[in-house]
């Protein structure tokens, strides 16, 4: 007897995944329930994060373990790279093409049966990149008595 449960496709987790797929921001589960609720204002929270897991669970959305303080989800189940903002953790696809000799050398240098990669680059979003490259805002000069006393009349 299986152990694992029969998968259903309901109408929540249909809708569900056909947001989460639209959005290519790499959401949270708290953004894919303000998308999902335009279309179904009685969902609860609760009920997204069970779904999105769900969802996962069968591989027909990613959970993307990124470093950061909030999990992520990937509407795109294929094979490829992600970028994560060390400063604001907005997270985007890398267009480059993953790399499977890479799985090969770690075959032929462990023990370990490798099943796959994962690999996230890590930078600055160019919005944040924009923030620290700005100069600072002029310096506030504090004007002493004295400099009030040495200041000549125009």
């Amino acid at each position: 007897m299986s152990t694992k449960k029969h998968f259903r496709m309901t109408r929540q987790r249909k809708i569900i995944l056909e947001e989460l797929r639209n959005m290519h921001s790499h959401p949270t589960a708290d953004e894919v329930y303000d998308k999902v609720r335009k279309r179904m204002p009685r969902i609860s929270l609760g009920t997204v994060y069970r779904n999105l897991e769900i969802l996962s669970q069968w591989g027909l959305a990613k959970k993307l373990d990124l470093a950061g303080n909030r999990r992520r989800f990937d509407g795109s189940t294929e094979d490829h790279y992600h970028v994560r903002c060390v400063r604001c953790g907005e997270v985007e696809d890398v267009p480059v093409e993953p790399m499977q000799d890479i799985e090969a050398s770690a075959r032929n240098n462990t023990d370990f049966e490798i099943t796959g990669h994962r690999l996230n680059f890590l930078g600055l979003c160019p919005n944040c990149r924009k923030e620290t490259s700005a100069p600072p805002p002029a310096a506030q000069t504090r004007r002493t008595s004295r400099d009030i006393a040495n200041q000549k009349p125009e």
